[in-house]
């Protein structure tokens, strides 16, 4: 639901007016240029603020405040909803003060990036150099906790050391503490090869795609494996490495298990606007 005013008078109106709902707001100018726009969990307690002299009395925001001839304001359902919107309403629109107010935010991605051993972590901008990036996520935590889940399961490298085939033959590395507290399996020094690390990247990549279950079988087959050659510490450790998964996994909303991958749409309109909702369902559980 989109509302706009035009005048002081209006714009008085529109101040009482403002529901108590999450939403985001759009301030323009007198050429009816967007020069700000926010989100608010209650839009009529965050755009009335604005307005309270004593709060914005100097600087940018005071003069913000005084250019602000017009505002529009457009309900959604939650929090979530709002911080997206924002985010794409101001990478499309580039407000003046947004940008001064150091508002132009962008959020983050999971890359993998595209090198010998390829590192994983996170980043806010994405380069177009063949590297995957996987998001971008609204919520920094849930991308945290994918990334927490990573490096407990597996040893991957942090440096950015140049690992081609030559370096590491010359023997110029030397192996680091990431090492000796066994968070890398030192491929610096040809301590793991390219294959047994891209095969640990393959499985990364499944996890944050969301496809647990195939890697939960592997790991539990390679886990019996092990017991049943008496190798009681490797089948420990993979003992562990499955009980995080299911942990994690828990925490997913399952839909139904008879549903495996798919993508759900629904689609609702009226006179002047269109909605869709999407979800991404994997082994029967909703990922995104």
């Amino acid at each position: 639901m989109v509302k706009r005013y035009s005048d002081h008078k209006h714009l008085t109106l529109f101040l009482r007016s403002l529901p108590d709902s999450p939403g985001v707001y759009l301030y323009f100018d007198s050429d009816d240029i967007i020069i700000y726009i926010g989100k608010a969990i209650n839009l009529k307690k965050r755009v009335r603020s604005y307005f309270q002299k004593e709060r914005f009395e100097q600087g940018k925001l005071a003069v913000l405040v005084r250019k602000i001839a017009r505002i529009e304001h457009i309900v959604v359902n939650n929090e979530l909803d709002a911080l997206l919107l924002e985010n794409n309403l101001i990478k499309e629109h580039r407000p003046k003060y947004n940008i001064q107010l150091k508002d132009d935010k962008t959020f983050p991605w999971i890359c993998i990036k595209n090198e010998p051993f390829p590192r994983v972590f996170s980043t806010r901008n994405t380069v177009k150099d063949g590297s995957e990036y996987y998001g971008p996520y609204a919520s920094v935590r849930m991308m945290n906790n994918i990334l927490d889940l990573i490096r407990q399961l597996y040893r991957i490298r942090s440096c950015n050391l140049k690992l081609t085939p030559e370096h590491i033959a010359s023997g110029k590395y030397k192996v680091c503490l990431e090492y000796h507290i066994k968070n890398c399996n030192a491929p610096c020094v040809g301590y793991e090869t390219e294959t047994e690390y891209n095969n640990t990247i393959h499985d990364i990549r499944q996890i944050i795609k969301g496809n647990i279950t195939h890697i939960i079988k592997k790991l539990r087959t390679m886990m019996h494996q092990y017991a049943g050659t008496m190798q009681f510490e490797l089948a420990q450790s993979l003992k562990e490495r499955l009980e995080l998964l299911e942990k994690f996994r828990g925490k997913s909303i399952v839909v139904n298990p008879k549903i495996k991958d798919c993508d759900t749409f629904s689609f609702r309109y009226d006179n002047d606007t269109g909605y869709v909702n999407y979800l991404k369902v994997v082994d029967g559980a909703v990922i995104q």
